[in-house]
């Protein structure tokens, strides 16, 4: 199988010096972007929540799948390069390899997320203010997506 990366040869690339702004919280992009060079810091308010050099990393895949404002602040840690993909509904239909591997990157950040919050209820178990961890967890573990229309 060839590179992820291998799909986007004939997109534009943008370049972003660092500490530069590539998607702001709260705002929708509508574009997606994949990490060729460099390394991006992804932050929550003060708090850095992800730092990835890895090429083929998705930024900005959440917010266009569920239509909404970006989660994060996504920043370039040192000089970046990534690919811009417009119209991302419209590329994961057509192209499912890129479909697939943004599905796998949304399965693995979930599986952690569910790993952290079962390490985080072990370790508080009986502490009644972390109760709501067992709301979350069930609510990540069972939760069925909402009718989308067609």
């Amino acid at each position: 199988m060839s590179s992820i990366l291998d799909l986007f040869q004939d997109h534009a690339v943008r370049r972003f010096a660092p500490g530069e702004l590539i998607l702001e919280g709260g705002k929708k992009a509508g574009i997606l972007f994949v990490l060729l060079e460099g390394a991006i810091e992804v932050r929550k308010g003060s708090v850095v929540v992800d730092f990835v050099r890895e090429p083929g990393a998705v930024f900005g895949e959440i917010s266009a799948l569920l239509n909404s404002g970006h989660t994060a602040d996504v920043r370039a840690a040192e000089a970046s390069a990534l690919y811009v993909i417009e119209e991302p509904h419209k590329y994961l239909r057509e192209h499912p390899e890129f479909h697939l591997h943004v599905s796998e990157l949304l399965a693995r950040r979930l599986s952690a997320l569910v790993k952290y919050l079962t390490d985080v209820k072990q370790q508080y178990e009986g502490h009644d203010h972390l109760g709501m961890v067992d709301e979350v967890l069930e609510t990540l573990v069972h939760r069925q997506p909402r009718k989308r229309g067609v």
